[in-house]
């Protein structure tokens, strides 16, 4: 297959290109898939898209014209695609439904640990040599509770390692997993979460039913000074109301790898130029906030699988074997 890749960068090339047993034909382009690029993808026979490309009705319906017959997504979230209007395109979507839960589930310990025993603060003040430790005090994990939304196999790696360190740990999901028995967590409902929790983690994907359900309201009912972790999608979080909190206390630690407005500035380097999104400005503000630029898949093992899984869709489509590709419906 003729397949354009959008929001390519070096990593995604060489990984690719070394999956590729079948050869594909791939065109690299840096720009993400939106209104004013869907004109690349003539000639090509597929798409192959990222997190921050739009797919919207208007974009697959200039794919459909051009011919596109499968939209390769190479990441778990399919949040960006319009599923119907592919559906009635007659437009295959498949996505990446795992690669490394090890990778998003360690990154969001890394902020817990960073964020607690004030990681980043120390790295900057010993460079300017200053050993004071002075507004550095964190808590012991050991006996905390952590609430974890979201218990797929990120949300279970996740799980395990909290549970390594002492912590009692409750979950909500609306769909169990099976593989979490009570010795290692329990299910219990989200107001729950809220208040029981001195961590909140989460790991669920973004639709209607949790897009921003970190609102002003559930805020309201966390202890004061939670830390609140998330890794998914940013659209999970208000931001506006989440700034309120940090002010007022109510929450005493952020780690965030992602961002609701974070398209065109993620995965970029923007160093040489202004930030204009006065609210990721002021997130930036806070000593108690650490933003890391949706890294938390950002593993070689990760990678690896990413490009495998895209590849084996790729290749199912192509021998018409819908059993072995891991297809998006509308439904």
């Amino acid at each position: 297959m003729r397949v354009a890749v959008f929001s390519s960068k070096p990593y995604d090339e060489n990984h690719l290109i070394q999956a590729n047993k079948h050869n594909h034909h791939f065109s690299f382009f840096e720009s993400h898939l939106d209104e004013t690029t869907v004109a690349l993808s003539q000639g090509f026979d597929a798409v192959c898209c990222f997190v921050n490309d739009t797919l919207n009705a208007d974009v697959i319906k200039h794919l459909e014209d051009n011919g596109i017959k499968l939209i390769a997504m190479r990441c778990a979230g399919f949040n960006n695609v319009d599923l119907e209007a592919a559906q009635k395109a007659n437009i295959t979507v498949t996505r990446v439904p795992e690669y490394s839960p090890y990778a998003v589930a360690e990154h969001a310990v890394a902020l817990i640990l960073a964020l607690n025993r004030n990681i980043h603060r120390a790295y900057n003040r010993v460079r300017e040599n200053n050993y004071a430790l002075d507004g550095l005090m964190g808590f012991d994990l050991h006996g905390k509770t952590i609430g974890v939304i979201g218990t797929g196999k990120i949300g279970l790696a996740f799980i395990k390692i909290m549970r390594g360190f002492g912590c009692t740990v409750n979950c909500y999901d609306p769909y169990p997993n099976p593989e979490i028995t009570p010795v290692m967590a329990n299910y219990v409902g989200l107001e729950k979460i809220w208040t029981d929790s001195d961590i909140v983690s989460l790991h669920c994907p973004l639709m209607d039913a949790t897009n921003h359900m970190i609102n002003q309201e559930t805020l309201a009912q966390m202890k004061d000074g939670v830390t609140l972790i998330n890794t998914s999608r940013g659209g999970l979080i208000d931001t506006g109301a989440v700034i309120s909190a940090l002010k007022s206390g109510k929450i005493g630690n952020l780690g965030l790898d992602v961002y609701e407005e974070e398209a065109e500035l993620f995965f970029e380097n923007n160093s040489n130029k202004i930030l204009y999104d006065d609210q990721l400005a002021r997130l930036l503000s806070f000593l108690n906030v650490i933003v890391t630029g949706h890294q938390a898949f950002f593993t070689a093992e990760a990678l690896t699988a990413i490009a495998q899984v895209t590849l084996n869709n790729i290749d199912g489509f192509t021998e018409g074997n819908f059993d072995t590709i891991f297809q998006v419906n509308a439904e």
